[in-house]
């Protein structure tokens, strides 16, 4: 197939229906929307339920949602054990070699594994059995 053969599949390419243009169309008069009512005069915002209360009112609200959470793309060590000696570990080299699929708001080393190697970590943040561990091989934890 060539790029001058191409064409639009059968049914894919549908004409928009125009109502209110006259009996004959088949949405004239009262354009589809039926005879009075509120639904023919204008519209009705989005949960209406005709002056009852709405269901998102009726429903009991529990919890508190931070709009200012931070969420950290997490690493442990037992998957930075796979680094070679020596090597400078940051997000973006974490990113290039598909161990966090997503920064989000940072990185985050967990303390989960053994870590053998001598390697300078730079991260957004560190827990406390992670950083002990880094330092304990002789390697450097740096907060960015």
């Amino acid at each position: 197939m060539k790029l001058h053969e191409l064409k639009a599949s059968e049914g894919s390419r549908q004409v928009r229906n125009r109502v209110g243009r006259g009996t004959s169309s088949g949405n004239g008069k009262t354009a589809g929307r039926g005879q009075k009512g509120q639904k023919a005069r204008g519209k009705v915002r989005l949960g209406f339920e005709g002056g009852q209360m709405p269901l998102f009112r009726r429903m009991p609200k529990r919890g508190f949602k931070n709009i200012n959470r931070k969420e950290y793309a997490v690493v442990n060590l037992k998957t930075l054990d796979t680094f070679e000696d020596g090597t400078e570990i940051t997000p973006t080299l974490l990113v290039e070699k598909k161990i966090v699929k997503n920064e989000k708001d940072g990185v985050k080393i967990l303390g989960n594994g053994q870590l053998t190697k001598k390697l300078t970590v730079k991260a957004n943040k560190f827990s406390v059995a992670a950083k002990e561990a880094i330092e304990a091989v002789g390697g450097q934890a740096e907060v960015i």
